[in-house]
């Protein structure tokens, strides 16, 4: 089994250029079955969802095929099935764009209910509910969602919350609907923006992505074409915290910095500086200076994103006096916090809220990642504790953190992976 070993202390420095963002290519690969032609994804970032997702798509007919390390080519044209694989799609959550895909260019769709991360109960009702408006029939048999419309038909819907993967296939199923299709309250993150712009390269017709108004005129077809994905908001936001927990001065790379607006306000007032240029961000903060505590509130975007939460509690887990972090967009994410507690951190849940009392200092411990950023932030509490931490089922970082392990390691980080099942944590004497 492989793990992550630890041993912390040690400032950051250097830089480190990001990958191309996770969120968007998860639906930019399935929005690919829409068109029939060649499509050239570059910035494709080498992680766990995208080998998944590209395995699904040959599985269904697709050319799947790397021009390089970072450039993806997908030739759709002769898919013909609609039928995802069904232990594939479980493997992670986004496998859920293929049923707006799927349904947009078949009028039918079967796939598996989705999997990945397994930290709360995430149910696709206003994916559903979206479908149904634009004319499918749609039903959930055996773990399958089964999808079909005789037509699916442009219509105005109102999305009870801004949610990302419903704004995300109801723009999927819409692109080759006839008539136009106006979402409501829409998700505005990048990612949403970053798909949609993908489908306008192919040839479709979406106004207003970014915005919580979001039109789309059918077309008749889509055609190939190039496309260079976003940097990853998360995996910048993540190496931000990690930065202004050690201590050191990073640099870092391949980033928009409009997208990280709410996470720099969050690492300014913690104590650390952000400089920001116009593809990179420099985060620095003197080892011996103080981590200032704070209030962190998800929300949508532009709101602070609730994939960046649980960093930030590592880093404010060493933070002086009290900090309160209030969960609004998904219930029960605070898995993390048992973990952390392992190694001496202070904190307690109620319902959405935990309360985070800074403690002198961690400790290395052997913990488990059981989910993505979980995992990631049991990462940045390993950097800053005393000693050596064994983080094990790293697979969950894996899953959406391009080559972690050599970018921590380029910027001084004591980190190497161990692939047996040896144990690297040792003992601690008590005196």
């Amino acid at each position: 089994m492989k793990k992550y070993v630890i041993s912390g202390g040690k400032p950051l420095n250097g830089e480190v250029s990001l990958s191309g963002g996770k969120n968007a290519v998860v639906g930019i690969i399935p929005a690919a079955v829409l068109v029939k032609g060649v499509c050239v994804i570059e910035n494709v970032p080498a992680i766990n969802d995208v080998a998944d997702l590209v395995d699904i798509m040959k599985k269904m007919g697709a050319d799947v095929r790397y021009l390089d390390e970072k450039t993806l080519r997908i030739d759709s044209t002769n898919v013909v099935s609609y039928v995802a694989d069904y232990d594939a799609v479980r493997k992670l959550r986004a496998s859920y764009y293929l049923i707006g895909a799927l349904l947009g260019r078949f009028g039918h769709a079967r796939v598996g209910l989705p999997g990945g991360c397994d930290f709360v109960e995430r149910p696709i009702d206003y994916h559903i509910k979206g479908f149904e408006a634009l004319g499918a029939i749609v039903d959930i048999k055996h773990g399958i969602v089964v999808a079909d419309a005789e037509k699916l038909t442009g219509t105005s819907m109102n999305l009870d919350f801004p949610s990302v993967g419903a704004t995300v296939n109801i723009m999927l199923a819409a692109v080759l609907a006839e008539g136009l299709t106006v979402i409501e309250n829409a998700g505005k993150e990048p990612h949403i923006v970053d798909i949609a712009n993908f489908l306008n390269a192919m040839g479709a017709q979406i106004k207003g992505a970014g915005t919580d108004v979001i039109k789309i005129k059918g077309v008749a077809e889509l055609h190939g074409g190039h496309y260079e994905i976003i940097p990853d908001q998360i995996e910048a936001g993540t190496f931000m915290a990690a930065a202004a927990a050690a201590g050191g001065r990073v640099i870092l790379r391949n980033v928009i910095p409009k997208h990280l607006e709410s996470i720099s306000a969050k690492i300014e007032e913690s104590g650390a500086k952000v400089e920001e240029f116009d593809d990179y961000l420099i985060v620095s903060r003197d080892a011996d200076s103080p981590i200032k505590n704070l209030n962190i509130k998800t929300l949508p975007y532009p709101g602070f994103p609730t994939d960046m939460q649980s960093q930030m509690a590592a880093l404010l887990s060493r933070a002086g006096g009290t900090s309160i972090i209030t969960e609004t967009i998904f219930s029960h994410r605070f898995k993390y916090v048992d973990e952390l507690r392992r190694m001496g951190a202070k904190m307690t849940v109620d319902g959405n809220i935990c309360v985070i009392e800074g403690v002198d200092k961690l400790t290395g411990a052997s913990v488990r990642a059981c989910d993505l950023r979980t995992g990631v932030t049991l990462v940045i509490a390993a950097l800053i504790a005393e000693g050596i931490t064994e983080i094990s089922d790293v697979r969950y970082i894996e899953r959406g953190y391009e080559n972690i392990v050599d970018k921590l390691r380029s910027l001084g980080a004591d980190i190497k992976v161990v692939n047996d099942d040896t144990p690297a944590v040792t003992e601690t004497k008590i005196s």
